[in-house]
């Protein structure tokens, strides 16, 4: 009884395959490189970004209103392999107080960043971010709170 079980599902067990796992690393690369993109009437949001070591990245980023800085802030991203996601704290020039966040890319195109915070479901107010790679030179970042999108921003390459 058991070998005609196995024989009539083997095709269906065999079939069965597992999901390729995503090289965080080489993903995150897809960052690297000046990024522009307007977050509102007259604000702008202006991003450099560069490799770090063997697989971390760094970034500078500001926010100007009207082509004056508004908001300055620097990040730093760094691969943790027991999570097999990228771990980033930032820390903003006027507010010395370090937020951390995880990224982890869910798909070859998709990326999504969530605050420490905001790791557990039960959190009030859970937040997070995806950022989608239309081409190499076009991001769209969508802010979700409570599962409900709040804003998208478009995001280009400067050359």
């Amino acid at each position: 009884m058991i070998f005609v079980f196995l024989l009539l599902f083997s095709n269906g067990i065999q079939a069965q395959t597992v999901q390729p796992q995503l090289n965080q690393v080489e993903l995150i690369k897809q960052f690297i490189g000046s990024w522009k993109g307007e977050i509102s009437k007259d604000t702008i949001v202006t991003s450099e970004i560069k490799s770090f070591g063997t697989g971390g990245i760094e970034g500078y980023q500001t926010t100007l209103l009207k082509d004056k800085i508004i908001s300055e802030e620097t990040n730093v991203w760094g691969y943790d392999k027991k999570r097999d996601k990228y771990l980033c704290a930032r820390i903003w020039k006027t507010n010395p107080e370090v937020s951390l966040m995880e990224f982890r890319f869910t798909s070859e195109n998709t990326c999504e960043r969530i605050p420490f915070g905001c790791l557990s479901s039960s959190e009030p107010n859970a937040s997070k971010a995806i950022y989608e790679f239309k081409s190499k030179d076009l991001i769209v970042k969508t802010d979700i709170i409570n599962d409900k999108v709040t804003k998208t921003f478009t995001f280009t390459r400067v050359k």
